[in-house]
């Protein structure tokens, strides 16, 4: 099969390589991808980012989530048979679906949804799963809260603010003069324009905050929140809770709650809970995320389509950060 991958962390360039299919387990499918995502988790894992979380041999296929038809499935698989059509984030350790095809544990499967194309489906999986997580379990935002989400217009942007106001929160956002006008349809109540406006200026009240820049936003997001609220980031820091509840071991739950004890201090100054974020895969959720999209609640938002072969030009693309929605490879 073909296969785009990196040889070394850091900023290196793909490459496109021809390799052996991937064997699966018993427990798992072989399916063929016909289009994947880029999300910014490709570049954390390329630069090493996340080496402290997880490890990767080289040479290593880059690429969190995909859509494609199950060609083969495992002794012991039962939910799934050849010829459906499926979309997916892989577990960490079995990442890879910049590529023809890809070894799946059926766990992290869902059927595709049925009104979207493979392209629009592909764009789902790490966003969607990303949002649900976040404003369910985390912060399990409530009807008639309010929500903060930063860069509405990115990818994960996109999906919260559809999920957030299907669940009944009052959205706030921050998006360029060129992105208001998608996060308004999409049905944000305010908008902050980020290069001319304060956001911990304008905002006072607010019952959660969904980050997904980290850095000096974060820091500045605590300010916009209520005592007693919630802010989760999927860009910031781990902190000693995330080793905790990761199984990290003594060392590195050490290292993380040195590395985010500004986080802790603003934490204990606001009275707010922060979480960060490491997703993970769920068919489960994938199933109830596929509903929405079936009956219109949410939609896709893609800004380009690459061909497989364009990858790297697609990468550069979305590192840039002037993508409006997702920004998708065709593979077949």
């Amino acid at each position: 099969m073909r296969a785009m991958v990196i040889d070394r962390y850091g900023k290196v360039p793909m490459r496109l390589v021809e390799m052996p299919a991937p064997k699966i387990g018993e427990y798992e499918v072989l399916a063929e991808i016909h289009a994947a995502s880029i999300n910014p988790i490709d570049f954390k894992i390329r630069d090493g980012k996340v080496k402290l979380l997880v490890k990767y041999k080289m040479p290593l296929i880059l690429g969190n989530d995909f859509s494609g038809v199950v060609v083969k499935v495992g002794a012991k698989v039962t939910r799934f048979k050849v010829g459906d059509e499926i979309y997916a984030r892989p577990r960490k350790s079995k990442i890879g679906t910049f590529a023809e095809y890809i070894a799946i544990h059926e766990d992290d499967i869902a059927l595709k949804p049925k009104n979207l194309s493979f392209e629009e489906a592909a764009s789902i999986p790490l966003v969607g799963l990303t949002s649900y997580q976040a404003l369910t379990d985390i912060l399990q935002l409530q009807k008639g809260q309010k929500i903060l989400i930063q860069a509405g217009a990115g990818g994960v942007g996109t999906f919260a603010i559809q999920l957030a106001k299907l669940m009944g929160a009052t959205v706030a956002t921050t998006a360029s003069e060129a992105g208001s006008n998608l996060v308004k349809s999409l049905g944000a109540d305010e908008i902050i324009n980020y290069k001319t406006e304060k956001f911990e200026e304008l905002l006072k009240n607010y019952d959660a905050v969904f980050d997904t820049l980290g850095g000096e936003i974060l820091e500045k997001s605590f300010e916009v929140i209520k005592s007693g609220g919630k802010i989760v980031s999927v860009s910031g820091l781990p902190n000693a809770r995330f080793g905790k509840e990761y199984g990290s071991g003594f060392f590195k739950t050490m290292l993380f709650s040195i590395a985010s004890h500004k986080l802790t201090r603003l934490e204990k100054k606001h009275n707010v809970q922060y979480t960060f974020l490491f997703m993970k895969p769920s068919g489960e959720q994938l199933r109830k995320i596929a509903n929405f999209i079936e009956t219109g609640k949410i939609k896709p938002i893609i800004d380009r389509i690459f061909p497989f072969e364009d990858a790297q030009k697609a990468m550069e693309y979305a590192e840039a950060g002037r993508a409006k929605g997702k920004i998708i490879l065709k593979i077949r």
